[in-house]
C-alpha cells in the first residue's frame, strides 16, 4: 500500500478540523483565564506522567519484551511490519498477560513508544500467524500517525464535542486497520484477524466472512446509527467489509440519528452511558445558570415598565411642587390614580413627596432632588424586594 492507501481519507479532515478547534480553545482559555490554562496544563502533565509511568511500570514488569531470544517467530512477524510500514523508529513490543482480553494497544511515554499485544489474542492467532501481524500493523498505525502527539493535546478540549469527537475517533481507527492490513498476508486474512473480536479466540475459525458482510446492512437503523455516531469504534461488521475492500460501500446511516446524536458528547472509552450522563450534567449546569438570570431579567422587566408608567405621575408632581412651593397631600389630590396599567401600585409620602412603586417583585423608590437650575430630577433606588442590579440601568447610571 502506499501512503494514500494507508490514510482513511476522513481522517484527515477531521485531524485538521480537531486541530484548528482545539487552538482556538486553547488561545481563548489561556487568554481568558490570564494564563491560568497553562498551569492546569502544566499540573494535567504532572498528573499524565504519574500515571502514565504507572502503566509502563506495569508493561515492563509484568510483560515480555519480545526479542531474538524472546518469542523470536513474534520478534520477526513485528521487525517485518515495522519494515513494511517504513517505520523510522522501531517501538518496543511486549506481551501483556490479557486475563481474557482479546486486544492489543499502543502508548508513549517520554519520546519511547510501545506495543503491547495481549497473550490472549497472540494465543487465538497461534493457528493463523498472519493475524498477528495485524494487529502489530494496527496499533504501529497509532504511533506512525501520531495520535499519541502533542497534537492530541492540542486537540483534547474538542475532543469532547458531539459527532467530531467520535468521528475523529472512527477515523483513526479505519485508518490504523489499513495499517494492519498492510502487514497482513491478504485481505481474508485480515478480516479473520478481526472476527477474533467478535466471535472470540476459539470460534473465530469456523465463522462465514460473507455472513458477516451481510451483517453490515442492519447498521442503517435508527438505534445502530444513534450508537456509532456517538462511539469511538466503527461496528465490527464495518471494519470487516472495509479490509476486504477498502472502497466499499456500506449503508448510509438513519438521518434522524443525527439530530439525536448532536445532543451527546463524546466520552471515549467512556462509554455512551458516560456521554448522557455528562449531557444531563451540562443541561443541569445550564439550567443553574440560566434560570435564576431568567427570573432576574423577568424582575427587571418588570422595574422598567413601572418605571416607565410612573415617568408622567413624577413629572406632574414636579410641576405642582413648583408652581405651589408644596408637596400634594396625595395623589387623589391631583387626579391620580394609586394603580398603573402594569398592576403596580404607587403611594406618596406627602412629608418629603418620596414617590414608591410597588410592583410584584418589590419596590421602586424615588426621591424628588432640585438641581442648581431650579429644576426636579428624580433619584431612584431599591426598596424592598428588590436588588440594585434589578433596577433599570437609568436608576443605576444616575447613582454612578
Amino acid at each position: 500500500m502506499n501512503e494514500k492507501d494507508l490514510v482513511y481519507p476522513r481522517e484527515r479532515t477531521l485531524g485538521a478540523i480537531t486541530l484548528v478547534l482545539g487552538l482556538l480553545v486553547w488561545l481563548g482559555l489561556i487568554i481568558g483565564t490570564f494564563g491560568g490554562a497553562l498551569l492546569v496544563l502544566v499540573l494535567g502533565f504532572v498528573m499524565y506522567l504519574f500515571a502514565q509511568s504507572a502503566l509502563i511500570a506495569h508493561i515492563k514488569g509484568n510483560g515480555v519484551e519480545l526479542s531474538e531470544a524472546q518469542f523470536p517467530d513474534l520478534y520477526a512477524q513485528f521487525i517485518e511490519c515495522c519494515d513494511r510500514l517504513q517505520m523510522k523508529t522501531r517501538p518496543q513490543a511486549f506481551i501483556l498477560n490479557g486475563n481474557g482480553g482479546l486486544n492489543a494497544f499502543a502508548t508513549k511515554f517520554l519520546g519511547t513508544q510501545y506495543v503491547v499485544l495481549l497473550s490472549d489474542v497472540v494465543d487465538a492467532m497461534d493457528k493463523h500467524a498472519d493475524g498477528v501481524r495485524f494487529y502489530i500493523g494496527h496499533e504501529l498505525g497509532h504511533l506512525r500517525m501520531k495520535h499519541l502527539s502533542f497534537g492530541h493535546l492540542i486537540r483534547w478540549p474538542v475532543l469532547w464535542l458531539p459527532l467530531i469527537g467520535a468521528a475523529y475517533s472512527r477515523a483513526r481507527e479505519s485508518t490504523c486497520d489499513r495499517h494492519g492490513l498492510a502487514c497482513s498476508g491478504s485481505r481474508e486474512n485480515a478480516a479473520q484477524a478481526l472476527v477474533v473480536l467478535s466471535a472470540g479466540g476459539e470460534r473465530w475459525q469456523r465463522i462465514n466472512i460473507a455472513s458477516c458482510l451481510d451483517q453490515a446492512k442492519h447498521t442503517s437503523g435508527f438505534w445502530m446509527s444513534f450508537h456509532e455516531l456517538i462511539a469511538g469504534y466503527p461496528w465490527l461488521t464495518k471494519r470487516i467489509a472495509r479490509v476486504m475492500d477498502t472502497q466499499a460501500p456500506l449503508p448510509r446511516r438513519n438521518g434522524f440519528a443525527y439530530l439525536f446524536a448532536v445532543l451527546v458528547p463524546y466520552t471515549g472509552r467512556l462509554g455512551s452511558v458516560f456521554g448522557f450522563l455528562i449531557l444531563i450534567y451540562i443541561v443541569g449546569v445550564l439550567a443553574a445558570l440560566a434560570i435564576p438570570a431568567y427570573q432576574d431579567y423577568k424582575v427587571r422587566a418588570e422595574a422598567n415598565v413601572a418605571t416607565i408608567l410612573s415617568q408622567s405621575v413624577r413629572d406632574e408632581l414636579g410641576s405642582y411642587y413648583l408652581s405651589n412651593q408644596k408637596v400634594p397631600e396625595s395623589l387623589d389630590m391631583l387626579g391620580i390614580s394609586s394603580q398603573q396599567i402594569d398592576g403596580s401600585e404607587l403611594s406618596l409620602d406627602s412629608d418629603d413627596m418620596e414617590l414608591t412603586v410597588s410592583t410584584k417583585r418589590g419596590q421602586i423608590i424615588f426621591t424628588p432632588l432640585i438641581n442648581d437650575e431650579g429644576r426636579i430630577i428624580w433619584n431612584c433606588t431599591n426598596g424592598e424586594g428588590l436588588k440594585p442590579t434589578h433596577l433599570p440601568r437609568s436608576c443605576r447610571d444616575t447613582d454612578d
